[in-house]
């Protein structure tokens, strides 16, 4: 899973992204327009896995992993610099929108006042006009290749009508309608405003446990309501403190977790942000234990046992032929998996088994 850490500059992101990566890059109280990405790859917590883990005892645990990726803030009302950031991330699963909702006189915001809801709706907007460019762009590539005589391709040319339509409308891409075989078509196309996001709001840490961030989070969930009110939208929408979680992600994790319970933190914040990442991507995890590895596997829901066999490998989806499947909640009140076989628990299914989440299943295969 690759994720973009997106927002306006100085709204905490690259604090966030040390926060989620146990990095120590250099946050800065100006708003910059230069500099390379950053990039932090981090294991998704599970504690199944880790349970597992303490059963098998294997050489290797592997967790599954995700890749976080921070670069420069957008800018309002700038393009040409925007697309700087839109070029880099246009491949990414999802985004993660970091929205300032702290007060510091020593950090300058780049709109002078910190107002998350304004800032929500620069960024938005902002997204909906690089994808806005690109499929006029497009469209201008047909028409200029129909001049000369070229067949145009009808099928992309409807698709970038439908997506000029609700764009022009300042409607994000995600909350638009597209059956699968339309983002299967535009897919090539690597819209940004398309992408499932995430809404972080990086408090300050005066207002952890206040009445502040639900007041927020209230307020921002009646815009998106009445702002797309005629769409199936779904937002996932996330409170934190930025520099206290980037101070706990120094800690050694004995002492991360007597700070957060003394602070009233049930969960760190970059496993309620990987959690949240895999909710709003529909993703699920199965597991699998071979050659003394014991191994978290992402995939989406409602996979089935032949393509999650692919994940793993060519040859074991090419020369599938069953699988061993045994929930992880069946295998854990057995404890091995021999007593699952006796217990006739342990089931042999096909090719078109959908994969549940916590599954751990053995494939068996002939190439």
């Amino acid at each position: 899973m690759k994720v973009a850490i997106i927002g306006l500059s100085n709204s905490g992101k690259t604090t966030i992204f040390n926060a989620l990566t146990g990095k120590d890059l250099e946050t800065t109280v100006y708003p910059t327009i230069s500099g390379e990405p950053n990039v932090g790859v981090v294991k998704v917590p599970d504690q199944r896995l880790e349970r597992l883990s303490a059963i098998f005892k294997p050489k290797k645990t592997n967790h599954a992993t995700v890749e976080y990726i921070d670069y420069l803030g957008i800018t309002k009302g700038d393009l040409k610099q925007n697309r700087k950031v839109f070029d880099l991330i246009k491949d990414v699963d999802a985004i993660v929108h970091v929205v300032r909702a702290f007060e510091d006189s020593t950090v300058l915001h780049p709109m002078d006042t910190v107002n998350p809801l304004r800032d929500i709706e620069i960024i938005g907007l902002e997204l909906v006009l690089g994808d806005f460019e690109l499929v006029e762009k497009r469209l201008q590539k047909i028409e200029e290749a129909l001049r000369k005589g070229k067949k145009p391709d009808e099928a992309e040319k409807r698709i970038l009508l439908k997506c000029k339509e609700s764009l022009e409308k300042g409607i994000p891409l995600r909350y638009v309608g597209f059956s699968e075989d339309e983002k299967k078509a535009m897919r090539h196309l690597q819209f940004i405003s398309i992408k499932p996001e995430v809404v972080v709001l990086n408090i300050g840490e005066d207002d952890l446990n206040t009445d502040k961030p639900k007041s927020l989070q209230s307020d921002i969930e009646k815009y998106f309501k009445d702002k797309y009110s005629s769409l199936p939208t779904h937002l996932s929408l996330l409170s934190l403190c930025g520099k206290l979680e980037m101070e706990i992600s120094r800690l050694s994790q004995e002492d991360a977790r007597l700070f957060l319970d003394d602070m009233g933190i049930k969960e760190p914040a970059s496993s309620k942000l990987i959690h949240l990442c895999y909710e709003v991507l529909g993703l699920i995890s199965f597991f699998t234990y071979a050659g003394d590895e014991v191994k978290a596997w992402t995939i989406k829901k409602g996979t089935n046992a032949l393509t999650a066999a692919g994940k793993i490998h060519s040859d074991i989806e090419r020369g599938f032929i069953k699988a061993e499947v045994i929930s992880f909640d069946d295998f854990i009140s057995l404890g091995s998996i021999h007593a699952a076989r006796e217990k006739g628990l342990l089931r042999l299914e096909g090719k078109t088994y959908e994969v549940k989440d916590g599954d751990i299943i053995n494939f068996r295969f002939n190439v």
